[in-house]
């Protein structure tokens, strides 16, 4: 991995970055969320049938040309699994842990989220690789709330489930408190997450095979591209307008810096 270089990518000047402290560790995760988007191109294809799916590769070589060569963003494990990369690099013993999203109605499989710990004054949940809001800073595993950016709170509590250790859980304006996952403070190796997955990139019943989303923060908020409309939501306030297909490919561009090959 060339570090500069991937710090580049994600907009910090890499002679900024001098120790691996939590300062820098808050100021690099959310220069990543901000930055690198989520989506699920490679999973879904495109919405209109230009390009099919590519698949999913967690090699960390195909990630790093994928996101930082190729300015491209992609979903939990991609984005996840490089910044651990980068975040060792950088001098950080990052805990690989799986965390579980909880469905709405259908049960999703163990394992279907891939995030970090990592252990400085205080333990910290890290995670770049969450769909929007995403968490743009570090939380410690003590129940600490931190109000980001955008207004939506975030805290990490102690679970009662039998299956987890802690739930991280956020609350938008005006929302109450919701539960994006839990998880265990456990380490796991890479191969922990390669049925699942394979089963969330390939399976029709993924919630990401269907149709490809693309979503990044902003400083105050975030913008959110479906097949059929562009969202941004900005101090909680969220505007939504139709687009069509020849707008999606323009604003994958204009955006959020994608530009897919022929």
């Amino acid at each position: 991995m060339e570090t500069d270089r991937y710090l580049r990518r994600i907009g910090v000047d890499p002679t900024t970055v001098e120790r691996a402290d939590r300062e820098t560790l808050d100021r690099l995760q959310r220069a990543h969320v901000t930055t690198v988007p989520f989506e699920t191109i490679a999973v879904a294809g495109t919405p209109f049938g230009e390009h099919d799916p590519s698949g999913v590769s967690r090699a960390y070589q195909d990630l790093y040309e994928k996101i930082v060569e190729d300015g491209r963003g992609g979903f939990c494990y991609e984005l996840n699994g490089l910044f651990g990369w980068l975040l060792s690099e950088l001098g950080y013993e990052p805990t690989r842990v799986a965390a579980m999203v909880l469905g709405d109605d259908d049960p999703l499989p163990p394992a279907n989220h891939l995030a970090h710990v990592v252990d400085l004054d205080r333990r910290y949940l890290v995670d770049a690789g969450l769909g929007v809001p995403s968490m743009r800073r570090p939380l410690p595993l003590d129940g600490e709330a931190r109000t980001d950016a955008a207004g939506v709170d975030w805290r990490v509590v102690e679970s009662d489930r039998p299956d987890a250790d802690f739930e991280t859980l956020c609350r938008e304006p005006t929302e109450g408190w919701e539960t994006r996952y839990v998880f265990r403070d456990t380490h796991r190796p890479r191969e922990h997450f390669t049925a699942t997955c394979e089963y969330l990139s390939t399976a029709p019943e993924s919630p990401f095979t269907d149709d490809a989303v693309v979503a990044c923060s902003t400083d105050r908020g975030h913008v959110k591209l479906s097949p059929d409309s562009l969202t941004r939501v900005r101090d909680g306030d969220e505007r939504e307008r139709d687009i069509d297909a020849d707008e999606w490919s323009e604003l994958l561009g204009a955006e959020f810096g994608i530009t897919l090959g022929t």
